[in-house]
């Protein structure tokens, strides 16, 4: 049994009970170096192995051997579908017909992070991956021109890093064709770790702000506002 499991943030307070459960009943814990650490702070008594960054592949098919004769948790942060393990795992299982695959929902970054902010995502929203590892730029720049023109709040993931310095400030400026400077805006770094940060922000400002690739960010729609110091984005019941 392979359980795809998503930690949500890492903290045992922001795991589902099924989450904790799934890891429990494992005899083996495989996940992306970073997230076995979170994991194991939790749960100290288990067995880990763990890869780096670019090793997703690898990682995954050292889980589906493994699962072939033991219960086997391989952990992915927030939710396992959404930039997660769980599709992959899927792809490759028809190498291993005997072992069976459950998906353990976690809370995504952009619903953790939402809850920090306020309350932004109250009506329709895109997520949009900035990484251009594995989807072409041309592709992510469509994509942000499509929600940017549509209104709908924007949540972004893999903003930035050492590579990737400006692709914040470009997502902003596509984003700025369609929406007026003081859009409402915000993010939050190291959801529900230590460290935690968060700020609440015009879209000009945050085009000219830096961030990394542990930050999450949001970009409201027309009607998004402020509301005792957090980002909230009406739905319209007020109107009814």
């Amino acid at each position: 049994m392979l359980y795809v499991v998503g930690i949500g943030a890492g903290s045992r307070e922001g795991m589902t009970i099924a989450a904790q459960q799934a890891i429990e009943r494992s005899a083996l814990i495989v996940g992306y170096t970073k997230y076995v650490e979170l994991v194991r702070a939790v749960f100290p008594e288990k067995e880990f192995a763990s890869t780096g960054m670019k090793q997703e592949r690898e990682r995954v098919e050292f889980a589906l051997r493994e699962a072939a004769d033991k219960v086997v948790s391989l952990v992915c942060s927030g939710d396992p579908q959404l930039y997660g393990m769980a599709g992959l795992a899927f792809e490759l299982s028809v190498n291993y017909p005997d072992t069976e695959i459950e998906v353990v929902a976690g809370v995504s970054a952009a619903f953790s992070g939402g809850a920090v902010l306020g309350s932004p995502l109250t009506h329709d929203f895109a997520v949009i991956s900035l990484s251009d590892l594995l989807t072409p730029m041309d592709k992510i720049r469509k994509r942000l021109e499509c929600a940017a023109d549509c209104d709908m709040t924007i949540v972004l993931y893999n903003p930035s890093s050492k590579n990737r310095a400006d692709y914040l400030r470009n997502a902003c400026d596509i984003a700025l064709k369609y929406r007026s400077g003081d859009t409402v805006c915000g993010y939050v770094r190291n959801i529900g770790r230590d460290g935690q940060e968060s700020r609440v922000l015009t879209l000009a400002e945050l085009r000219d702000t830096q961030v990394d690739m542990f930050t999450t960010v949001f970009i409201g729609n027309s009607e998004t506002k402020v509301i005792g110091g957090k980002m909230v984005t009406p739905r319209g019941y007020g109107n009814v």
